[in-house]
C-alpha cells in the first residue's frame, strides 16, 4: 500500500490536480453549511457546476443508480433530458424536501417567471441517512442552510465531518465528505462523495483488507454479516467534452472505485453516482445557439473511466482521513478511523 506524506493511501498511478479535489475541474466550487449542536449533527453541501445561472445555462449530466434505496429528488428529469439546471445539493434523508424547496426559491429569485412564462425548474437533491448521530426527526435543516452553503461555495473544499457529511458513518466509524481528482489524457476528472456506507469487517484500503483489524477495536460493532444499510452519493465532474450518454458511462465507473473499498452495493444501501461536464453549457432559451462541440471519441474514454474510479476511491479515503470523532443524539458516537487505528497515519 503506497502511503503519502500525510499517511493517506495513494490510489492509482494517475496524477492528481493541484487541489486533489473536485474543484480542480474548471468552474466547479463547493460550499457547506454545518449544524453541530448536541443532538443535531447534520448539514448541507452544495456543488456549483459553474459560476453562472444553471437554469439559463444548463450543464450536461447523467446518473447511474447502483442500488436505489434512496430518496433523491430530480433524477427522473436528469435521466430524460441529460442536463442539470440547479446546483447539486446533498443533505440528510428528511431534509430533501426543504432543500429542494430552497433550490426552487433560489431559481425563482434569479428568474422570476419560472413556473409562469417560463417552465418550472428541476431541483436536484441527494441524501444519506445520518440518523445514528443526528436527531433526524427534528428536521433541523431549512432554506437558510442551503443558501449559506451556496453563498459559501469556493475552490477550497473542506472535507470530513462537514456540511452534509457531519452526521454520516462509514464502516462503523466516522464518514462524511471526501473529494479527489485525477488528470488523464489532458482532462481533469474530480469526485466528491457523501460516504455513509460499509460494514466494518469489509473495510478495504488501497487493496488491503483492514476490516478484521478494525472490528475488535469497535466498542459496539455490528455483528459480522450484518446487512449493508448505509448509502453513498458520488458526484463526478470533468472538463472533457462528453454528452449525456457518455457521462452515464462515466458515472457507472464510480462504482468500481466504491467496490474496491469493500462495498457490494447491498440491499439496504442507496448507491448513486452522477457525472457532469463543464466543457459546454446548453442554453435554456431556444433563440440562443446550441453549442458546437466535438465530443470525445468513445475509444478515448478508458483513461477517464480509470480517473473516475480512482478519484472516487481516493475521495472515500479522504472522507475517512479527514473525519473527526463526533458524538450526537442519545450519546451515540462515531470515532474517527485514525483515532481507532492511529498506525494508519504513519508515513511509509
Amino acid at each position: 500500500m503506497s502511503i503519502s506524506m500525510q499517511g493517506v493511501p495513494r490510489i492509482g498511478s494517475l496524477p492528481a490536480g493541484p487541489l486533489d479535489s473536485i474543484a480542480d475541474v474548471a468552474g466547479v466550487t463547493v460550499g457547506h453549511c454545518t449544524l453541530a449542536h448536541d443532538a443535531v449533527q447534520t448539514g448541507v453541501t452544495v456543488i456549483r457546476p459553474h459560476a453562472g445561472d444553471p437554469y439559463c445555462d444548463k450543464v450536461p449530466a447523467a446518473a447511474t443508480v447502483l442500488n436505489g434505496f434512496g430518496k433523491s429528488v430530480g433524477l427522473v428529469q436528469v435521466d430524460e433530458l441529460g442536463v442539470l439546471e440547479t446546483p447539486i445539493a446533498l443533505t440528510n434523508t428528511f431534509s430533501v424536501a426543504a432543500v429542494a424547496q430552497a433550490q426552487i426559491r433560489a431559481a425563482i429569485a434569479a428568474n422570476p417567471e419560472i413556473g409562469r412564462a417560463l417552465p418550472t425548474v428541476n431541483p436536484l437533491v441527494f441524501e444519506c441517512n445520518d440518523g445514528y448521530l443526528n436527531d433526524i426527526q427534528r428536521m433541523a435543516v431549512d432554506g437558510s442552510h442551503y443558501r449559506a452553503a451556496l453563498a459559501g461555495a469556493g475552490k477550497d473544499v473542506a472535507q470530513g465531518a462537514v456540511g452534509a457529511g457531519r452526521g454520516m458513518s462509514s464502516f462503523d466509524v466516522k464518514g462524511g465528505i471526501g473529494s479527489a481528482s485525477r488528470l488523464a489524457q489532458g482532462y481533469t476528472v474530480g469526485a466528491l462523495v457523501l460516504a455513509n456506507y460499509g460494514t466494518p469487517e469489509s473495510l478495504t484500503l488501497a487493496g488491503r483488507l483492514l476490516g478484521p483489524e478494525l472490528v475488535p477495536r469497535l466498542a459496539q460493532a455490528d455483528p459480522a454479516g450484518q446487512p449493508e444499510k448505509g448509502s453513498i452519493i458520488m458526484i463526478v465532474a470533468t472538463d472533457a467534452p462528453l454528452d449525456a450518454r457518455q457521462l452515464r458511462r462515466l458515472s457507472l465507473r464510480a462504482g468500481a472505485g466504491l467496490a474496491r473499498t469493500g462495498s457490494v452495493f447491498g440491499h439496504g444501501s442507496g448507491d448513486i453516482a452522477l457525472a457532469f461536464s463543464t466543457a459546454y453549457t446548453v442554453p435554456h432559451q431556444p433563440d440562443r445557439p446550441m453549442p458546437a462541440i466535438a465530443m470525445l471519441h468513445e475509444t478515448r474514454l478508458d483513461p477517464l473511466f480509470r480517473a473516475a474510479a480512482d478519484s472516487v476511491e481516493q475521495a472515500i479515503l479522504h472522507a475517512l482521513w479527514h473525519a473527526e470523532t463526533v458524538q450526537g443524539r442519545d450519546g451515540h458516537c462515531r470515532r474517527a478511523l485514525l483515532d481507532m487505528m492511529p498506525e494508519l497515519a504513519k508515513t511509509a
